[in-house]
């Protein structure tokens, strides 16, 4: 499997109940490894993907430590590094209540830059599945590649799947141009918030069957409600979320991308495929940062200063 997408560098904040504005705040602070494309690569690999790559652009001064942690992970990096843009930082504050829930800063840096300069058909030589991280649909650069690697790997007969990513920035797309750059696509992966906003649809199930009617297999993550799968206009599927104890949620859609198609390429049919997202999700926010565990045996680092 080929990921294409974003490369960043986590900044996550845990802290209890609401910010203090104008004073401290105490939180506990990590620097992580992570974006929504790498994450999605790693969680692939960890669910027994035994070929990720991931193409993706990250600024020189973090550009060794990625590779390191992608490598570290069961991912094949191939890391264009940006000879302007630093690697992209989102600042992630988690509140540690009973939700974990999350709100993102995000500074995209050298990530929004992958262009169609950085791809090559032979990136496909292999591959049996092209999985597009969403971010890349906000920048120019980002929708001329998308385009020019949807275009490859259909030519090749490759099927392509695509994660929304980030309803904030998907409000600001729009939702007829997003829907019309996601042409070719066989598998889209939204969340509910995303399947709503892309439908205009208050119900997460019924967003899920009305884009179904547009990319083939849609598979709608429905948070603690588990997820839902479509299919030419109806939902064909509804799978119950895998009880956890949530530390932090970021990069849980991400393990249920990764975990899911991991599950797709070794033949499970997408009801079931969906049931191994959910438990990767699971997994994913019992856990501090957007990665999985890191195998035994191997070392952890910490980015240069």
């Amino acid at each position: 499997m080929l990921v294409v997408g974003d490369v960043v560098t986590d900044v996550v904040a845990r802290h209890r109940g609401p910010l203090a504005s104008g004073t401290d705040t105490a939180a506990l602070i990590r620097t992580l490894p992570g974006g929504a494309g790498a994450n999605v690569a790693c969680w692939a690999a960890h669910w027994g993907c035994a070929d990720v790559r991931l193409l993706g652009r990250v600024g020189a001064e973090a550009a060794a430590w990625h590779e390191r942690e992608l490598v570290a992970g069961g991912v094949r990096p191939l890391l264009v590094v940006d000879p302007e843009a630093p690697t992209g930082t989102v600042i992630c504050l988690v509140d540690t209540g009973a939700a974990a829930e999350r709100t993102f800063l995000t500074d995209s840096g050298a990530s929004l830059r992958l262009e169609p300069d950085d791809w090559s058909d032979m990136l496909l030589d292999g591959v049996a599945r092209l999985h597009l991280s969403g971010y890349l649909l906000f920048s120019a650069s980002g929708r001329a590649l998308v385009r020019t690697a949807v275009a490859s790997a259909r030519a090749r007969g490759v099927p392509v799947s695509l994660d929304p990513a980030s309803a904030g920035f998907l409000g600001e797309l729009g939702a007829d141009r997003f829907l019309a750059l996601v042409r070719g696509v066989d598998v889209l992966l939204p969340s509910r918030d995303e399947a709503c906003l892309l439908t205009g649809t208050a119900d997460g199930a019924e967003a899920a069957a009305e884009l179904s009617r547009r990319v083939p297999l849609v598979v709608a993550k429905q948070g603690a409600d588990g997820a839902v799968v479509a299919r030419d206009g109806a939902v064909v599927a509804r799978v119950p979320a895998v009880p956890a104890a949530p530390r932090d949620t970021t990069g849980a859609g991400d393990a249920f991308t990764g975990a899911f198609l991991a599950a797709l390429l070794a033949g499970i049919e997408p009801a079931k495929a969906a049931a191994e997202g959910c438990a990767a999700g699971a997994l994913a926010v019992e856990r501090v940062g957007g990665r999985p565990p890191t195998p035994a045996g191997v070392v952890k680092t910490t980015p240069a200063r």
